[in-house]
């Protein structure tokens, strides 16, 4: 395989400085990154930006750059808020509950936990508008390995119809059944 991870995602910010503070702050994220230029240095344009590194644990790099010079900042109107996010994980369900009254202490409005079957997530706004999701891995036994066995059918299926496969039900209905599980 030619890639081996991903090396930062980068988003717009508001405000550089308001946006580490706010990560390390609420995320405990560690600020590791500053890159300032007048020049786009792939593009050569004028363009001034500050462009700033954020570790997200494991070797994932989250980054944001600020660009004064440029119209405000706004989202794509045509996709719903709910998709656009950003997914971070914690360890464990007690983690992304802590994390939640943490925020609402704050007072960062809070949406969750949401349980998604095989992890349960928390949803909240960073300063700049951004969605981001705190998710927590609740799988069991078996889950994955389930849904990897339907993954190709379920697209295909998607594919043609436009409509949700219903090959992953249990995940909505509570009908899991781990292999050798009495029927």
């Amino acid at each position: 395989m030619l890639v081996e991870k991903v090396h930062h995602v980068a988003y717009r910010c508001r405000d550089a400085k308001q946006t580490v503070e706010w990560y390390e702050k609420h995320l405990k994220m560690k600020f590791i990154l500053a890159i300032a230029e007048d020049e786009v240095p792939s593009t050569r344009e004028h363009d001034p930006y500050m462009h700033v590194f954020l570790d997200a644990g494991n070797g994932n790099v989250l980054a944001f750059f600020e660009l004064p010079e440029q119209p405000q900042m706004d989202r794509d109107r045509n996709t719903p808020e709910w998709v656009q996010h950003l997914a971070l994980k914690v360890g464990s369900v007690e983690t992304l509950l802590a994390a939640k009254k943490n925020l609402e202490d704050a007072g960062i409005s809070v949406l969750g936990p949401t349980d998604h079957t095989i992890f349960k997530s928390i949803y909240f706004f960073d300063p700049n508008g951004h969605r981001i999701e705190l998710a927590a891995d609740t799988a069991l036994p078996g889950m994955l390995e389930q849904l990897d066995e339907v993954k190709w059918d379920m697209l295909d299926e998607w594919a043609k119809t436009k409509r949700a496969p219903r090959h992953a039900r249990w995940m909505h209905d509570g009908s899991f059944k781990a292999a050798g599980a009495a029927q």
